[in-house]
């Protein structure tokens, strides 16, 4: 292991990708058979960080056969196009509704920008890289991905995005999830394991679909879960559970300031009143302000997918 890398079992290492702050945002190297895929990859930034770890394995970048996107946020696909120019043998796998971001990158940027603004979106995530159409594949459920023999299985799991998909890796027993099983930063976990929080990022925050979600990658009994944010947890049972709750109260919150005057200001405040609450029983030592600060980000776009979701309702 070196800085910024995790090495778990059956061949996965987890690398920072350096986007926001240390263990806020991770891709995943996936090794087999002398082959090698990347599982979400930061950003344009990131790009220097994901070809070191891949050398310090004793790999080239022509090992790379594949990048995998669960879905093109940029926190998780901004860095594609840019990483696939260093990549000759590499195909980029991404959902169906996801693939034509890929290739043509202006949407994308411009539905961040109306998030984010434009000095941010330039500060954080650079200039994207269009990738040529005929070096992406879709990805609709039940997809495969043959890593050298080892197969990954995509699931088609809305309700974070409708662009989302999580790979079943049966030799490892687990998901990689990049949002759908929600957020979960190490330096929240106490001696009763890891605390977790569900991200309902704007625009396509959906909660039915992203409970269901969940339950069906529960179908598959997985041992771990590899999240973007931050990498392995395990006790997969009780952390679906503490997500089913939580959604729940992410939508009573929003429901009852749908019509206050500082609605935002109220749903943000709720939220870190919940998450507060939430950590403290779990056995986190951070007070409202701490917890605040650590979650900030998370707060804000999750309170901006509240309203989102709420305007939705309002016109059906």
């Amino acid at each position: 292991m070196s800085a910024g890398t995790i090495d778990f079992d059956h061949a996965i290492t987890a690398i920072d990708t350096g986007f926001f702050r240390p263990r806020f945002d991770a891709s995943h190297l996936l090794v087999h058979g002398g082959r090698a895929a990347f599982i979400d990859v930061g950003t344009n930034y990131s790009i220097p960080r994901l070809l070191d770890a891949l050398k310090a394995k004793g790999l080239g970048v022509d090992a790379v056969d594949w990048v995998i996107l669960t879905h093109v946020h940029l926190d998780h696909a901004g860095g594609a196009g840019l990483l696939m120019r260093q990549l000759p043998n590499a195909t980029l796998v991404v959902h169906p509704r996801g693939a034509r971001h890929m290739i043509d990158p202006s949407a994308l940027i411009a539905g961040a920008t109306a998030v984010y603004g434009a000095e941010e979106i330039a500060r954080s995530y650079g200039t994207l890289v269009p990738v040529p159409a005929e070096r992406v594949v879709e990805a609709p459920d039940g997809h495969v991905v043959d890593l050298a023999g080892r197969e990954l299985l995509c699931f088609d799991t809305p309700g974070h995005a409708r662009h989302h998909i999580c790979l079943w890796d049966a030799a490892s027993r687990a998901f990689f999830t990049g949002d759908t099983f929600g957020l979960s930063y190490r330096e929240f976990d106490t001696d009763k394991g890891a605390y977790i929080l569900p991200t309902s990022t704007p625009v396509q925050f959906e909660p039915d679909a992203l409970k269901a979600s969940i339950n069906r990658m529960l179908e598959h009994e997985p041992r771990q879960m590899f999240l973007t944010h931050y990498s392995r947890v395990a006790d997969v049972p009780r952390l679906a559970r503490d997500l089913h709750v939580q959604i729940d109260a992410m939508v009573a919150i929003a429901q009852a300031h749908a019509t206050d005057a500082d609605r935002h200001a109220r749903i943000a405040d709720a939220l870190t009143a919940l998450y507060t609450a939430r950590a403290q029983a779990h056995g986190c030592k951070f007070d409202q302000t701490e917890v605040r600060h650590l979650l900030a980000m998370d707060i804000e776009l999750n309170a901006q997918g509240l309203e989102v979701w709420l305007e939705k309702q309002n016109k059906q």
